[in-house]
């Protein structure tokens, strides 16, 4: 399915601009390291830095973790149940989690726009930069978080139907 395919791609894409933000994290906490212990001096922009790419990896990610089944899970029972039985505790999960996140997404694009409309700063530092850009990074995340959870529910529903666990060809 196009669908399937389009959100599985996006997922993976959201999760390479991750993996590639960890570079940019680790050389500012490299400098910051450097700078405070042997030049004496420390930074006022790392800490901005850190949590604003901290949080864009984790928000960036979330989408491939839910694709390759990374997120937490207690599989004492569902492991033993049936693949139409999987299929229905993932169908009423995936809904519930859907609603969540599609909320959520909802509310972070309404901060974006406010953000930027007011030129909002963190004010945490000296350096205080906008934060609409990060804002938007961590709306995007969970856009695409929604976007796999409904091609999740897909797939949940498509096993519920036919009663055999999917093959994973989207």
């Amino acid at each position: 399915m196009f669908i399937l395919k389009m959100a599985e791609r996006m997922s993976d894409i959201a999760g390479v601009i991750a993996a590639l933000l960890t570079i940019p994290l680790i050389a500012s906490l490299v400098y910051e390291v450097f700078s405070r212990y042997v030049l004496g001096s420390p930074t006022y922009w790392v800490y901005e830095v850190s949590y604003m790419l901290m949080g864009s990896i984790f928000a960036l990610a979330m989408g491939y973790a839910l694709k390759i089944k990374q997120h937490v899970s207690v599989d004492l029972i569902y492991a033993r149940l049936s693949a139409r039985s999987k299929a229905v505790v993932d169908v009423i999960g995936y809904c519930a989690f859907g609603f969540a996140v599609w909320w959520m997404t909802i509310e972070l694009f309404a901060s974006v726009i406010n953000a930027y409309q007011n030129g909002e700063v963190t004010g945490k530092s000296a350096w205080s930069p906008v934060v609409w850009p990060v804002y938007t990074t961590w709306f995007l995340g969970f856009f695409m978080l929604g976007v796999q959870v409904i091609a999740e529910l897909i797939k949940a529903t498509a096993t519920l139907i036919s009663g055999k666990a999917w093959e994973g060809n989207a």
